[in-house]
């Protein structure tokens, strides 16, 4: 799985976690498990229809057209999303981590033809492995990418965050949190930055500088990412 930075229109930078080419072709292969038990139940219909050969070819018409656009369909109504890739925690996002327009949606989908279905999915697997955002060429075209939103074991997971040897603390009222108060504003601090919700997060730093009895000079997403290291820092030591 690859991570990736992208700057907002307030540079603040986003991680995101690419879904990794596995995870897009498992969720591909439980999609096509779908599509095929599909066509399994419209042949049996079809199978109840008398040999009228205008019926018939009207009938394919209507059970094919949700097959053609199923990844469409599901993808713009369910925010992202078709049953694979909620079954593997994968969404389609725009780069800045935004909900895609259905116009991104469109873009995507019809490149799949060349992406996966000429090419049986080869080109796809080879700019994703080269992109290293996750893309395929309708990514590239929709400037969209699918992330994993599974949760993962790890010090992201943990009170802790990553510091350097030679970090020097800024706060050390921060001490006076408890963990639960940290893992708190460490949950919501992340939530806001992947939501780009600003606003969250300088009420959130309102409240944290209120709670520690300082101003602090840094951004509202400076000054909480510092708390955040100023606690690790301490709990370490």
């Amino acid at each position: 799985m690859d991570n990736f930075q992208i700057e907002t229109a307030q540079n603040i930078s986003i991680t995101q976690n690419a879904a990794g080419v596995g995870e897009r072709i498992l969720a591909f292969l439980i999609d096509g498990l779908i599509m095929l038990a599909y066509i399994i139940l419209a042949a049996l219909l079809m199978g109840g229809l008398e040999g009228n050969s205008g019926q018939e070819w009207l009938f394919m018409s209507v059970i094919l057209l949700p097959l053609l656009l199923y990844y469409l369909i599901w993808e713009s109504l369910w925010n992202g999303q078709t049953p694979g890739k909620a079954a593997l925690y994968l969404r389609v996002v725009k780069l800045d981590g935004s909900k895609p327009a259905f116009s991104n949606f469109l873009v995507r989908w019809l490149l799949r033809l060349v992406d996966i279905t000429l090419t049986s999915g080869s080109v796809a697997v080879v700019t994703i492995l080269m992109n290293g955002r996750g893309q395929r060429l309708g990514d590239l075209a929709a400037g969209t990418t699918v992330i994993s939103e599974r949760v993962r074991t790890g010090l992201d997971n943990t009170l802790l965050v990553n510091i350097p040897d030679d970090y020097r603390p800024v706060y050390p009222q921060v001490t006076m949190l408890s963990d639960n108060d940290v893992q708190e504003i460490k949950e919501i601090y992340r939530a806001s930055l992947r939501n780009s919700n600003f606003k969250v997060i300088g009420k959130l730093s309102n409240k944290v500088s209120a709670l520690l009895q300082v101003s602090p000079q840094e951004t509202p997403v400076q000054f909480l990412k510092t708390v955040l290291k100023d606690y690790s820092y301490y709990t370490r030591q």
